[in-house]
């Protein structure tokens, strides 16, 4: 699923995959605006569930840790750090983000 922009001899300006990555970019722009409602959604709800129980809920913060990968992906798409479509063009990110300090680890209310 990765595309890599190629040089040739064609000026930067008339070259289709850069003006195809340009769409692509605009598209996951407004993914990741709507991500960022969904965030903030999941944390409300999240909140809402440790005041009324006293425990975080597990699959909202498993949700929540499958949105951060999903940011990180589209971040690195947006600013040329990967050639890699994110979801919905690649699979949902499921592996724990590079460097992470607590991955797999599950978080005390």
């Amino acid at each position: 699923m990765s595309e890599k922009i190629t040089h040739s001899d064609t000026p930067p300006y008339k070259n289709t995959q850069t003006w195809m990555r340009g769409v692509f970019m605009l598209l996951f722009a407004f993914f990741y605006h709507l991500a960022v409602m969904l965030l903030g959604a999941v944390a409300i709800i999240q909140f809402a569930w440790v005041l009324a129980t006293g425990r975080h809920n597990p699959q909202l913060t498993e949700f929540g840790a499958g949105l951060s990968r999903f940011f990180y992906q589209l971040v690195r798409f947006l600013t040329f750090n990967s050639d890699t479509k994110p979801f919905p063009f690649s699979d949902w990110p499921r592996d724990p983000l590079p460097n992470d300090p607590i991955a797999g680890q599950t978080p005390t209310p």
